[in-house]
């Protein structure tokens, strides 16, 4: 039988070794630290040029929470915007996804059934017990959101984005 001492420990444990691993909270930095961009700048620099829920987003691979599009107090209209134009990465201005692409999945998050060719990096993400394909502006690396198998035709791709990780320019 298990003590409550010994039953304790382990979660302990399991729960360190989770947080050690990136597994919980979302301080990794591993876009800006492991490729080449053409923007690059130090956490400094790209805390001056970003809001914090922003900083958070892009540069620590943090997320909104679903349907409100809100993290760390600050809001996005992403998720309800209709009108012709680009959305274009809040970290470095590139255009990343047209209008013409976006659509309504029920997910809580701006989505889009394809990108601007060439705007977007994927890498694997193994967080959260779970293999998802991670996205990431080419330009600046800054963390997007997460591609999914389950989106409509043409591509039957959905990448689902942070609204704070997203301006939009309207045409």
């Amino acid at each position: 039988m298990t003590s409550r001492r010994t039953f304790l420990s382990g979660t302990a444990a399991i729960l360190g070794l989770a947080a050690a691993g990136g597994l919980l909270g979302s301080t990794r930095m591993k876009a800006a630290g492991t490729e080449e961009f053409e923007i690059t700048l130090s956490p400094e620099q790209w805390r001056e040029r970003l809001t914090p829920a922003q900083f958070a987003i892009l540069r620590e691979e943090d997320t909104e929470r679903p349907f409100s599009n809100s993290l760390l107090g600050e809001s996005s209209p992403l998720l309800t915007e209709t009108r012709t134009g680009t959305f274009n990465c809040a970290g470095c201005d590139l255009p990343l996804y047209e209008s013409a692409t976006k659509y309504k999945s029920g997910t809580g998050w701006p989505s889009f059934w394809d990108t601007i060719p060439g705007a977007v990096r994927f890498k694997e993400d193994n967080t959260f017990w779970s293999v998802r394909t991670e996205e990431h502006c080419r330009r600046c690396g800054g963390h997007l959101g997460h591609v999914f198998d389950d989106g409509p035709a043409p591509t039957g791709k959905r990448h689902c984005i942070n609204g704070l990780a997203l301006t939009f320019a309207p045409a």
